[in-house]
């Protein structure tokens, strides 16, 4: 599958088994991963914002419940639903076969698509990329993305979060990343980027 053809539909998330309790309670938990700008992130005051946050926020005030919104590592997103540590996701988590056997999804409220990122002046080419270092986060679709296409052929770096890819692409430690195009534009903005 060529890096042009993988689209990242995004939606809501909530487990077949969760869903009954979640409209009876009395505070509906949701969660968000808080570390993927602009669509989750938590601001200089500890709160959690981003586009997720505002659709869930939105979600919450249609149905005229209360929401508590908490932020949890993507690692553990989809095995904290299923623990029913909170009763939905709202996490820009692309759609996936594999995903979609554990949870079920709503209709996708955005599309994005994966894009290399390297440094400005770099001779980095994604027709050329034998031997370099590069570096993706880990249990989404552009970790997925650079396993199962690039893996023979490159050193493969998976993180925790994509602000700490960002921060090796910083740093010089990788010589490119894989990445969803709209946090990476965002990125990019920055004066880290």
């Amino acid at each position: 599958m060529s890096l042009k053809k993988v689209l990242a539909t995004v939606s809501l998330v909530a487990a077949t088994v969760t869903a009954p309790f979640a409209l009876a309670a009395d505070n509906i938990r949701i969660a968000t991963e808080g570390a993927y700008a602009p669509f989750n992130f938590i601001d200089e005051s500890g709160k959690l914002k981003g586009f997720d946050v505002d659709i869930a926020n939105a979600l919450c005030e249609k149905m005229k419940a209360k929401c508590t919104i908490v932020a949890q590592d993507w690692d553990g997103i989809i095995p904290g639903l299923m623990a029913r540590k909170y009763d939905a996701v709202i996490a820009s988590m692309s759609i996936t076969e594999e995903r979609s056997r554990v949870v079920d999804f709503s209709a996708p409220y955005y599309s994005n698509s994966l894009i290399f990122v390297a440094p400005k002046n770099s001779k980095f080419s994604p027709d050329n990329v034998k031997g370099k270092v590069i570096g993706a986060q880990r249990a989404t679709i552009a970790g997925q993305y650079l396993e199962d296409n690039l893996g023979r052929k490159v050193t493969m770096k998976l993180y925790d979060t994509q602000d700490n890819a960002y921060l090796d692409l910083a740093s010089g430690r990788l010589d490119a990343i894989v990445s969803d195009q709209l946090p990476a534009y965002d990125w990019l903005r920055s004066s880290e980027g």
